[in-house]
């Protein structure tokens, strides 16, 4: 009896252990699966102010506070921009001094918690850019995707779609380039958004069913005028735009990709963000068999985005060595594998969907090669 006893009750712990288990990988898998748009993602860490002059922000000092370039920072309440580091202005040893371009709105105070992103620009095309654009609604499969407008007189459409952690003013930040080459330029927010539907479990599937938005809006540029379109994505937008060019019906209408910060390996990006939230390595495994019984991600499918034998039309990929979010090895290779398509241009010190910020001149300046033949 008592050995019967004894049994029964290991049996009793060994589940617990394992619902215990169950459950805490559901929840690390949160942390791709349930990304917010417009929230810092698990990896950026918060930074302090600690005190403002004119022109000039003190922030912590930390790796993410030394980042070159050119950033938003948000705040509960806030937003500004804030420029390169100024070396030489006095601060304290724990300190950094950046140069403070503008507030956008609210009040940078001391002791404010903040943070970088990589959106510079809030609002809409005309307030924050001056751009004349029109608010349009691209009939979806689960409903309305709000969009932004912006005309130009060539045939060939730039369709942009932001990734994780961000919202469609991300694209905001080239805006102002693609229009001076009188591009229209078609950026859209997709299911999960706000203002957009929700995807039916209400999860983010990292690009695999979230293309189909990406796809519609093809269909909408197509219709309305666009022989050609150019499908430019962040982040797991940018795995949106591989997947369209490879699956959508119209997919002969689309003439290049630009891939900013490629999510290639989902179960990469979904161990870096679980990690940032402090899950303990022995859970990871945990939280990928999560994400793919939520979601019906599997290894095949990410083995398929990135197939260099899937690519059609000339690509350019910005990517860096400083992603932790989406590492940049699968990007490399698939630059080696088709180097008749593809262009990879190396950004270092930028963060995750961030290599504009990071030196927006040499950014661009590789766009305007890249785009100069597709136009």
């Amino acid at each position: 009896m008592r050995s019967v006893k004894a049994t029964a009750a290991a049996v009793t712990v060994a589940l617990a252990a394992g619902a215990a288990g169950i459950a805490a990988g559901r929840l690390a898998s949160d942390a791709a699966l349930k990304a917010p748009p417009g929230r810092p993602l698990p990896t950026e860490p918060r930074l302090t102010v600690h005190g403002t002059a004119p022109g000039r922000i003190t922030l912590t000092r930390d790796l993410a506070s030394l980042r070159p370039g050119i950033y938003g920072l948000s705040g509960d309440g806030s937003h500004a921009v804030v420029g390169p580091v100024l070396p030489t202005a006095p601060h304290r040893a724990d300190a950094v001094v950046r140069r403070l371009e503008r507030v956008t709105h609210g009040t940078l105070r001391t002791h404010d918690k903040v943070w970088l992103t990589p959106n510079v620009h809030v609002g809409n095309p005309d307030s924050a850019l001056g751009l004349d654009h029109a608010d349009i609604d691209v009939p979806g499969e689960l409903g309305p995707l709000p969009a932004w407008f912006v005309p130009g007189v060539r045939d060939t459409w730039v369709i942009t779609v932001h990734g994780l952690g961000a919202t469609r003013e991300l694209p905001m930040n080239l805006m102002g380039f693609l229009h001076r080459r009188r591009f229209p330029v078609l950026d859209i927010a997709y299911r999960g958004d706000l203002g957009a539907p929700r995807s039916p479990d209400g999860l983010n599937h990292l690009g695999e069913t979230e293309w189909r938005d990406l796809d519609a809006a093809i269909r909408y540029a197509v219709r309305y005028g666009a022989e050609r379109v150019i499908l430019y994505g962040w982040s797991t937008g940018a795995t949106m735009a591989l997947r369209a060019a490879a699956h959508s019906g119209l997919r002969d209408r689309v003439s290049g990709l630009v891939l900013d910060s490629p999510v290639l390996d989902w179960e990469a990006t979904l161990r870096a963000l679980a990690t940032a939230r402090h899950t303990p390595a022995a859970l990871l495994p945990l939280a990928v068999r999560a994400a793919q019984g939520r979601t019906g991600l599997s290894g095949d499918r990410r083995a398929e985005v990135t197939d260099p034998a899937r690519l059609e039309v000339p690509t350019m990929i910005f990517h860096g060595p400083d992603d932790i979010v989406a590492p940049w090895q699968p990007s490399r290779r698939l630059a080696a594998r088709r180097p008749d398509l593809v262009t990879l241009q190396t950004v270092s010190q930028a963060p995750h969907g961030a290599m504009w910020n990071a030196d927006p001149e040499g950014y661009e300046e590789a766009l305007r090669r890249f785009l100069t033949p597709l136009m």
